[in-house]
C-alpha cells in the first residue's frame, strides 16, 4: 500500500512540476503522469546510483552541483521512454526535478 501511494504523490508532482515549468509537456491524462511516476522512481532507484558512483571524481570537483546534471539526465531519459512526455530543454528539465522533489517532499511531509 505504502508504494501505491508514493506513486500517487509522484504522479501529482509531477502533474503540478508540469504546471508551473513552460518547457514540460505531459499529454495523454492520468494516466500518463502515473506512467511517467513510476518510470522516474525507477531511474532514480537503478540508473541513478550508478550515475552518481561513476561521477564521483566530476561531483567532487563541482562540489556536488554535477548531481543537478545527474537529475536532468534521468528527466531526459524519462522523457524519451514515456511517449507523452517532453521536456524541451536542459534548464525546463531541472525546474521540473527540483518542483517534483519539493512537492513529493512536501506532500511526503503532511501525509
Amino acid at each position: 500500500m505504502g508504494l501505491i501511494i508514493r506513486i500517487l504523490i509522484s504522479a501529482v508532482a509531477v502533474y503540478v512540476a508540469s504546471l508551473f515549468v513552460p518547457g514540460v509537456t505531459v499529454t495523454g491524462g492520468v494516466g500518463t503522469y502515473l506512467i511517467v511516476a513510476i518510470v522516474l522512481g525507477l531511474l532514480n532507484a537503478f540508473i541513478k546510483p550508478i550515475l552518481t558512483i561513476l561521477t564521483i571524481p566530476i561531483t567532487i570537483i563541482t562540489l556536488g552541483l554535477f548531481l543537478l546534471v545527474i537529475n536532468v539526465l534521468m528527466v531526459y531519459l524519462a522523457a524519451s521512454l514515456v511517449s507523452g512526455f517532453a521536456v524541451s530543454g536542459f534548464f525546463a528539465a531541472l525546474f521540473f526535478s527540483i518542483i517534483v522533489s519539493l512537492v513529493t517532499a512536501l506532500i511526503d511531509a503532511i501525509v
